[in-house]
């Protein structure tokens, strides 16, 4: 078994189609099929479910990928960690949720790249479900997150709090008014994220401590839809107050009872060191904000 059939296997397991997968590898398209062959035959099984227009792994090659990846991530670690380059023209691949791309993560990157210009950071936005398994999967380095990620083998650290305000059409009756208790809320029409998303857990919970049951008249998948439908009187909603979502139109209200925040934080693999790229944004963040503090 040789480094480079592992390394065909990942890419055609992706890719799913031996011709778009050997262009990506630059080597033939027999080369491949035969790398692929000659790997099936030393395990014993079949990787590969060639009986459809499009491949698919097998519950062999699934179980086997898992480990391939793992193995082929330790490996690069390893190449990175006695590198003779500099952790300061390195990369990073960060993840994070859809609310925090608008502000946090860009006002945090262009600090960062004042500092470090020759690191290179790949990003990737993630839904809350996926955030702890990409992880896990070594797909990142690190996930700048809302609330603490319940998977295991994954660290988080709390950053900062952001605020919650009640969200409202200019023209509701309590854009009047200059704070809000949420059970004052309790026979209004509410906008909310689907269930999946930390903010609406975070809502719900909200919701309880102010012992009312919303009417929920609709679930969104992103923040900026929430705001749009609110912006057009159709309910009002719990959302941060974050530029992307300013509007004449939308007026947000801060909540004086219960105390509505989320906790922002960053989030990584415990089982795997950070490449030192990554230990340097880790570091730098960290100091960021406790500086702010």
């Amino acid at each position: 078994m040789e480094l480079h059939q592992l390394e065909y296997f990942c890419t055609l397991a992706r890719i799913k189609h031996f011709t778009n997968a050997s262009k990506a590898i630059a080597v033939s398209q027999p080369a491949l099929s035969r790398s692929i062959a000659k790997l099936e035959t030393e395990l014993g099984v079949q990787l590969f479910d060639r009986s459809e227009k499009q491949l698919e792994l097998t519950a062999e090659g699934r179980k086997f990928l898992t480990y391939v990846e793992k193995g082929l991530r330790q490996l690069e670690l390893g190449r990175s960690l006695i590198s003779t380059d500099s952790p300061e023209k390195g990369s990073i691949r960060l993840s994070f949720i859809q609310s925090l791309g608008s502000y946090f993560v860009p006002q945090l990157l262009c600090a960062f790249r004042e500092q470090y210009p020759h690191i290179s950071i790949s990003l990737k936005q993630d839904t809350p479900a996926s955030l702890g398994q990409s992880l896990q999967e070594g797909k990142v380095d690190l996930c700048l997150c809302s609330a603490m990620i319940s998977a295991e083998h994954v660290g988080w650290i709390y950053l900062c709090s952001e605020e919650l305000y009640l969200t409202v059409p200019k023209n509701h009756p309590f854009a009047a008014k200059s704070q809000i208790n949420l059970q004052e809320t309790a026979s209004e029409p509410f906008i909310v994220l689907e269930s999946t998303f930390t903010l609406r857990l975070l809502s719900d919970q909200f919701f309880e401590l102010a012992g009312i049951s919303p009417d929920i008249v609709f679930e969104g998948a992103d923040i900026f839809s929430v705001a749009g439908l609110v912006k057009a009187g159709l309910g009002i909603a719990l959302l941060p107050k974050i530029p992307a979502l300013l509007s004449p139109d939308i007026t947000f209200l801060p909540i004086s009872f219960p105390v509505c925040q989320r906790a922002i934080g960053i989030a990584w693999n415990t089982t795997t060191p950070l490449t030192p790229s990554a230990a340097i944004f880790q570091r730098f963040i960290l100091n960021r904000y406790t500086a702010a503090d």
